[in-house]
């Protein structure tokens, strides 16, 4: 294990380190205008979303570690205090990056990127006609983190309306993630498409506990991984004695009882896992 102190790492190595480590990262594609109407598009990847009452929304155009100067979108949303965010997804991508480039101000990305300008119902900022998600945002704070090169302007928004198209959800209305095929940014020039073939279920705990690592027999932890470990300690409740024996019963004498378990685990079949781990 490599330790680090950033207060004795070169500035343009700490970022590359933390955008590596902390990846990947959702991308926001920020529309602006600033007070004499010019149009900025700006994709950033420090940004999530931070709360659900007010839904809170929050992303960095941090400044320039070159020369420690703000980015158009920061000044933008200093005099406007609104701003629209987009998701990104794979049919964006080369757009999205193309616009990243630091054209002079009062260029418009919009047209740089050939993308289509839709106008706001609830702020000046146009929207992305080409986008499956946008936020028209209010600004509500921003917290400057320093004035050195690198450091952070960190834009809180409050999400007043939310586009979605209808090409994502499913017949609930829910955003289907296998439909979205967004990317996020890793390190370097490198991206991250989730997409079917990326992603993976975990089943979510619940109100009702699991039982935990600590209830597995310590002799047997040393055969599973901890994705494993973890699968197993999420059901609440350790199958009884008489499930665990009707489950014995129908199994081969000569039953390999770990990899027994491990191909229980794989399909998710959490009791049957259980009740094979137990029979080691």
């Amino acid at each position: 294990m490599v330790t680090i102190n950033p207060k004795h790492t070169n500035l343009v190595d700490l970022q590359a380190l933390l955008q590596s480590a902390v990846a990947p990262r959702p991308i926001a594609f920020a529309s602006t205008i600033d007070a004499d109407g010019h149009v900025n598009l700006s994709p950033f990847s420090f940004f999530n979303i931070f709360g659900t009452n007010p839904p809170t929304l929050i992303f960095s155009p941090n400044r320039r570690v070159r020369d420690g100067s703000n980015k158009h979108t920061y000044e933008n949303v200093t005099e406007t205090r609104e701003v629209v965010i987009h998701m990104v997804d794979f049919d964006l991508a080369e757009q999205m990056s193309l616009s990243s480039c630091e054209y002079p101000k009062g260029v418009n990305e919009f047209e740089k990127a050939g993308l289509t300008p839709i106008p706001s119902m609830q702020v000046k900022p146009p929207r992305i006609k080409e986008a499956k998600v946008a936020f028209e945002c209010e600004v509500k704070q921003i917290i400057e983190m320093g004035s050195e090169g690198g450091a952070a302007n960190l834009i809180i928004c409050e999400v007043i309306l939310m586009h979605v198209s209808e090409s994502i959800l499913d017949k609930d209305g829910k955003i289907n993630p296998l439909n979205t095929d967004w990317i996020a940014r890793s390190g370097g020039s490198m991206y991250v498409r989730a997409n079917v073939d990326s992603m993976f279920e975990i089943p979510k705990p619940n109100v009702q506990l699991g039982v935990g690592v600590d209830q597995i027999p310590e002799n047997l932890k040393i055969h599973f991984s901890g994705n494993e470990l973890g699968r197993l300690a999420n059901i609440q409740k350790i199958p009884d004695e008489t499930t665990q024996k009707e489950f014995q019963a129908k199994q081969a004498q000569n039953t390999d009882f770990i990899q027994l378990t491990k191909k229980h685990l794989a399909k998710g079949q959490i009791t049957e896992a259980w009740c094979s781990l137990l029979a080691i």
